[in-house]
């Protein structure tokens, strides 16, 4: 049998094994209409244990856009962004969950209908995560999806085909299987992936015998200067927001979270999902990246899907293949129906339907996504680093929403049309201040302008409060946090 041949049967029978697994698991769920229907298909029924909660954060977050992404700047100093995950998921566990719960959150945006009793702030902010899903990450996951098989197999098919293929399967899993069989795939593919990530650390580690001679030292350094990618100082500064908002407001990761039965599971899920981050993911993000650069030079985000090529035996190159094809669907699913999560729950009920046909409506969000996605990848195919594009176009959203969530948690007494104003105004500020072509530009790092947006952001809602609206903004006193929490999901 030809080494080709054995690599698409390998890939094919693991790819089949995990999706029988997880049908096992899911069988038989209810999904029935109403409430119960919204609440099985967007959180599992309320039903994920922390195991799953954990595999479902990690996978969703660890894709080919983090592993080519981060690997593609072929230095240390990216391990800055995994490490701070980790604190960021703890105020997860620790701030935002007990909230979520106390409030019976089924989206995120959902506490900011009920901290400012005005279901249209909801709505805008859903949104805005539902552009951000549908123009920023989603096609970055199938984009360096399909470069990674492209460069890792060496072949002519053109990335597109390849990009199609990824959406397309990525679609009919999503659309068929709702948060369960998101949740519980992402387990399964989970331990496939970092596995195998973990294996290839080890051959790239053997291929230059342990030696990092001859590879510059800012490739090694962990303390970044003003040209680098994370000059030290934002460690200081925008770092911590931005890990905040993504873990902690981000309706694609919390969702996982906040499908489990109780806080307390809750909880359980989310620090070994920090645990799993500290003691795995910061070498696989970027020692073959370094490795890379020993071997061939600064090659940018071809770089993972090269190294694994020549370092992974033929007959594993299968099961690899396999588990990255499984971190992009599982990423690009868990994309999908949180959007899906945010344009049913904060908008159309809100707006059209209060009891739509949840499955249906979903179908017809999911068929246009998938083919905005496809839209969307020739423009990502341009970017000189991926990661590093994510990260600023993320900032676009990240402050000016965290900035609402901070103003509805910390005051009472806050017009929602204040909030909405100083979001527009944040990323209209954000976007002019950071992207070149603007007449506002500046040289200022696009993470240290990440804590000044937020407190621009801040100050301009309750001035406007103030202001506008004659409202005197208050102190909320007792924390959100430590109120009495309920520690199940109440009916809704």
């Amino acid at each position: 049998m030809s080494d080709n041949i054995l690599q698409l049967v390998v890939f094919f029978f693991v790819t089949a094994l995990i999706g029988g697994l997880t049908y096992w698991k899911c069988r038989g769920q209810n999904r029935n209409s109403g409430d119960n229907q919204t609440k099985e298909y967007f959180l599992a029924g309320g039903g994920l244990t922390w195991m799953f909660v954990a595999g479902s954060i990690t996978l969703t977050n660890l894709s080919t856009d983090q592993l080519v992404g981060m690997n593609g700047n072929q230095m240390a100093l990216l391990v800055w962004w995994e490490l701070a995950a980790i604190l960021g998921l703890i105020i997860l566990a620790k701030v935002f969950i007990p909230v979520y719960y106390k409030y019976n959150c089924t989206t995120t945006t959902e506490l900011l209908e009920k901290r400012y009793n005005n279901k249209h702030i909801r709505a805008v902010i859903g949104g805005l995560f539902f552009l951000g899903n549908a123009l920023i990450y989603m096609p970055a996951v199938i984009y360096s999806g399909a470069l990674f098989m492209q460069t890792m197999f060496k072949v002519d098919i053109p990335l597109m085909y390849i990009a199609t293929a990824f959406a397309l399967v990525g679609a009919i899993y999503a659309f068929f299987g709702g948060l369960r069989a998101v949740a519980v795939s992402d387990t399964y593919n989970g331990l496939l992936v970092l596995g195998m990530a973990i294996l290839v650390v080890f051959l790239a580690l053997n291929a230059i015998d342990y030696d990092f001679s001859d590879i510059p030292q800012e490739r090694l350094t962990l303390i970044g200067d003003a040209d680098s990618p994370i000059p030290w100082p934002t460690l200081l500064t925008g770092m911590i927001f931005i890990q905040m908002y993504y873990w902690g407001t981000n309706q694609t990761i919390t969702q996982r979270a906040m499908a489990a039965p109780n806080v307390k599971e809750a909880q359980k899920g989310i620090f070994a999902a920090a645990g799993i981050r500290f003691l795995i993911v910061p070498a696989i993000v970027v020692l073959p990246g370094i490795i890379s650069y020993k071997l061939y030079g600064d090659i940018g985000d071809a770089a993972y899907g090269r190294i694994v090529g020549d370092v992974m035996p033929a007959w594993l190159t299968g099961v690899f293949a396999a588990a990255m094809a499984a971190a992009v669907l599982s990423t690009y699913n868990s994309l999908l129906n949180s959007a899906t999560a945010l344009y049913v729950c904060d908008i159309h009920e809100a707006y059209f339907n209060k009891e739509p046909s949840v499955v249906k409506l979903s179908g017809y969000v999911t068929l246009l996504l998938t083919s905005l996605t496809l839209v969307l990848v020739p423009i990502y195919q341009q970017a000189d680093s991926i990661i590093n594009l994510l990260q600023q176009l993320n900032g676009l959203l990240s402050m000016p929403i965290f900035s609402i969530f901070v103003v509805g948690l910390l005051f009472k007494n806050v017009d929602a049309r204040a909030g909405i104003a100083a979001v527009i105004l944040g990323v209209v500020m954000y976007g002019m201040l950071t992207f070149e072509n603007s007449p506002l530009h500046t040289e200022l790092h696009y993470i240290h302008l990440m804590p000044i947006t937020l407190i621009v952001c801040v100050a301009f809602a309750l001035t406007v409060n103030k202001v506008v609206f004659g409202l005197n903004a208050q102190w909320s006193g007792k924390s959100p946090v430590i109120e009495d929490t309920p520690q199940v999901h109440a009916p809704k």
